[in-house]
């Protein structure tokens, strides 16, 4: 078991996208994603100016490729939908859809041209680099407001990139942190509309 962190640049709801039940990690952290296995806890932290908060937390339970994160019917309403006024609609992060053998098409998302329907190539390449999404019902999301770190837990914090490789005495402790948790969703994204309470409630 490995024990992942990182810093969460920006939390929009969209990497990580904690609605609908599942806590999804589908794009950006491609090395992560790549290389995170089940039942590995992973670590998102808010920057050293927000004093390194746990933004959310999760252990992978499940590892799927692109194309069966798009087809699968439990993630239907992560793809995203720009015709809708509800933030929560626009931040889906089930955005390839599959068009041929390793070819997908870039669905209009937060990881497109300015959100519009051109795909962003930069995106899209250093996402499905990734290979995987990562999935969890094991998870605590507390955006916008979280608790710092236990002393204990210090060293989770990194600058750039991320970090797994903890001794075990860090590990044994991230692990009873995770587990001290309340899980769900706590609080809304960090960038979020004041006015916007779609995200409660999913």
């Amino acid at each position: 078991m490995k024990i992942y962190s990182y810093i969460v640049n920006h939390d929009t709801g969209f990497a990580p996208n904690p609605f609908y039940g599942y806590c999804t990690l589908a794009n950006c952290k491609p090395k992560i994603r790549k290389t995170a296995e089940i039942g590995d806890l992973i670590f998102g932290l808010s920057c050293k100016a927000r004093n390194n908060y746990l933004i959310y937390a999760m252990k992978v339970n499940e590892k799927l490729t692109f194309r069966e994160y798009f087809n699968d019917n439990r993630f239907m309403q992560k793809k995203p939908k720009f015709n809708e006024k509800k933030v929560i609609c626009k931040c889906g992060d089930n955005i390839y859809e599959p068009i041929s053998e390793n070819v997908y098409r870039q669905l209009q998302s937060m990881h497109s041209l300015n959100c519009s329907c051109e795909e962003d190539l930069k995106n899209k390449k250093k996402d499905l680099s990734g290979e995987y999404v990562l999935i969890s019902n094991e998870y605590v999301y507390f955006g916008r407001k979280g608790p710092v770190l236990p002393d204990g837990l210090k060293n989770l914090i990194v600058g750039r990139g991320h970090k797994n490789n903890f001794p075990e005495d860090t590990k044994r402790s991230a692990i009873d942190f995770f587990d001290s948790l309340s899980k769900g969703i706590q609080n809304s994204p960090t960038i979020w509309p004041e006015d916007d309470d779609s995200w409660k409630g999913i």
